[in-house]
């Protein structure tokens, strides 16, 4: 494949030498494990936020389960949240022995139902797990108005919105800042930042800091910088059952370097959704999302709902035999043979809307580095592929997608 016809990929971690340097300056301190560079990152995100406390660990799975675990779910309880989620977000729920009870997104976009929602609370619902989709901020306002009458704890799966924003009390706050009772985020690469691999938890109570920061390190009673640094002997104890959910001081010091770019970062994601809204809108049956007016997207991912007359696969597939990488809408975790045994979970509503947008949507490459040209050379090929459907119909069927790229 030539120069101008390389690989478009979905998505591109933004690294470059500021964070080799960093990991390098980890690796001569000799400390490598959870240390100071953690205790830095976590200062610096919750300043970023604007929260209260801010708590490292390993992966934003590990994160949703600490959560839900500090608001109390156990064994027994109910858990609302969407099916229309990566399946960690149902997962964290089953881990605390709870059950997931799944409502559907709205019509117009691919965030929970909020009207669902408050139609789903029974005696047994312990939180709320409300999940800002793609980096696109769900209806903040109305949930904390459900979850705050109902007297039910509200937890933000913020895996993918760290720099979005929503109008709050007159004002743009970033997505982290404590409106729900602890927000989740994630650095994997496929996310706006990356650590390789990481987690955060954003909250304003203490309480449920202090417990996050007990239990993700088996719950031992003496956390192992106090202990090094001390002139004097210290045992340990571990009253109660903990996690190995740190964040190592490696990942922390990327973390770091990535923080410092995140505006920019976010800001030409911004730029490439609006290039790409300009360019697809008048593409007959294809539809772009939207932001609604109080929020403000990163753009973690950009998901179009294609035509009706248009195959998912097909598309995708006619795609990357034009060298552009792209995924299918994001999984409906019912759907999973997981949560297929008797339950495993529950659904409080019809999920036709989240079916519907996991097979009739694709995610087109969006990361910062991605030229203009490239942008340009995604929508023209969208453009005729579709066009190209059908008159395709009486051929054989297109190759199968492999497992690679089945995404």
């Amino acid at each position: 494949m030539s120069a101008a016809l390389a690989q478009i990929p979905v998505a591109k971690p933004m690294l470059d030498e500021s964070e080799a340097d960093a990991a390098r300056r980890v690796i001569l301190s000799g400390w490598v494990t959870q240390g100071p560079e953690v205790a830095a990152f976590e200062r610096e995100f919750a300043a970023l936020v604007g929260a209260p406390h801010a708590c490292a660990v390993s992966n934003c799975t590990t994160a949703l389960h600490l959560a839900l675990k500090a608001v109390g779910v156990g064994p027994g309880d109910e858990v609302i949240t969407v099916s229309h989620s990566f399946i960690a977000t149902a997962n964290a729920v089953r881990y605390c022995g709870a059950l997931p009870v799944f409502v559907d997104t709205t019509a117009g976009d691919y965030n929970i139902d909020p009207d669902l929602v408050a139609a789903a609370i029974t005696p047994r619902t312990k939180a709320i797990l409300c999940v800002h989709q793609m980096g696109m901020p769900c209806d903040l306002s109305r949930l904390i108005d459900i979850a705050r009458r109902h007297a039910i704890p509200l937890v933000e799966d913020a895996a993918c919105a760290i720099g979005s924003e929503i109008f709050w009390n007159g004002k743009w706050e970033p997505i982290g800042k404590p409106h729900g009772d602890i927000a989740c985020f994630s650095f994997h690469p496929r996310k706006v930042v990356t650590t390789g691999d990481g987690g955060m938890l954003t909250t304003a109570n203490p309480d449920y800091d202090a417990k996050f920061r007990l239990w993700r390190q088996h719950a031992m009673s003496v956390a192992d910088t106090v202990r090094h640094s001390s002139n004097a002997v210290i045992y340990e104890s571990y009253p109660e059952l903990g996690y190995n959910y740190r964040m190592t001081d490696m990942q922390a010091a990327i973390g770091r370097e990535q923080l410092r770019k995140l505006p920019g970062i976010v800001a030409r994601r911004r730029r490439i959704a609006t290039l790409y809204g300009q360019r697809l809108r008048h593409i007959p049956g294809l539809r772009t999302p939207a932001e609604p007016d109080w929020c403000r997207s990163n753009w973690q991912s950009y998901c179009v709902a294609l035509p009706e007359r248009a195959d998912q696969r097909q598309v995708m597939q006619l795609l990357l035999d034009r060298g552009i990488s792209t995924r299918r809408g994001i999984m409906n975790i019912h759907l999973e043979g997981a949560y297929a045994e008797p339950g495993a979970c529950r659904r409080s509503s019809t999920l036709r809307h989240s079916e519907r947008a996991q097979t009739g949507s694709i995610i087109l490459p969006l990361y910062a580095q991605m030229s203009e040209q490239e942008v340009f050379r995604v929508t023209e090929a969208l453009e005729h592929v579709l066009a190209l459907i059908p008159l395709l119909r009486a051929v054989a069927p297109v190759r199968p997608l492999s497992s690679a790229t089945a995404g």
